[in-house]
């Protein structure tokens, strides 16, 4: 009885191990830059896909000109074609929703 009692703990670990590792925060390229942001990494995710309909398949908070200098940028895939989208990580402003060029990175 002692060894399922401890089976039965071990399951239980595992199960919620698993669970606070699905909901984690998500790592990004440039999280060094998070507390200048004052546009979460989830609502800057929501603009962009408001702004260019598909899968997010990158992510990256850089600084760069146009807007505050600041930004959020995805790669939104959208069928056969990858589009890259830049929200302002102080405004929320949608700086850029193009198709992905070949010498993206």
């Amino acid at each position: 009885m002692n060894s399922k009692l401890i089976a039965a703990a071990a399951g239980l670990i595992l199960i919620a191990g698993a669970a606070s590792a699905t909901t984690a925060a998500p790592t990004f390229k440039g999280q060094k830059y998070a507390a200048s942001a004052k546009i979460s990494l989830v609502a800057a995710r929501s603009i962009a896909l408001q702004a260019r309909a598909g899968t997010i398949t990158d992510q990256e908070l850089e600084k760069e000109s146009g807007g505050s200098g600041l930004r959020y940028s995805f790669d939104v895939r959208a069928g056969s074609v990858t589009y890259e989208v830049g929200i302002d990580a102080r405004t929320g402003k949608v700086l850029e929703n193009r198709t992905e060029g070949p010498n993206a990175d």
